[in-house]
């Protein structure tokens, strides 16, 4: 199996200081601070690269789920948010809401209910966030 890297420069204190980050050898890179991680500032945060990687991991599982039980999707698009929350006095992840719709010619809503928590429990990127107390999902097979 491959092995991905990240990085990320800090500069300064937390109120003040600002950081860089890169995914992958500059696949994408951003800058980030405390603003745009605990208010609304301008900028990246390491829980909105966690929402990126957990939707598509969820989505990619979906699909090769379905695809394996004979039900390859047209279309899978998911959406991750994620909550981050002051837990006993420190930022934690406390909730993530997964969203999901897809276009699976054929497929009955409770299959495709079941292949979706399937998904859910078993993406390797779920399995990473299996400490955050909550991960909802929300999935819907469009008509």
């Amino acid at each position: 199996m491959a092995t991905r890297n990240g990085s990320a420069e800090w500069r300064g204190d937390l109120p003040n200081g600002d950081g860089d980050l890169t995914v992958g050898e500059g696949v994408f890179e951003g800058r980030y601070s405390a603003a745009s991680r605990f208010e609304e500032g301008e900028g990246m945060n390491p829980e909105e690269l966690i929402a990126a990687a957990h939707a598509a991991c969820f989505a990619m599982a979906l699909g090769n789920i379905l695809a394996t039980n004979g039900h390859t999707p047209d279309a899978v698009r998911a959406r991750a948010r994620v909550q981050l929350r002051n837990v006993d006095g420190a930022p934690t992840i406390a909730r993530i809401d997964l969203e999901a719709d897809a276009d699976v010619p054929g497929l009955d809503e409770e299959a495709f209910q079941r292949h979706a928590q399937e998904a859910k429990e078993g993406c390797p990127v779920s399995r990473a966030l299996a400490s955050v107390p909550e991960i909802a999902l929300n999935a819907r097979l469009a008509v």
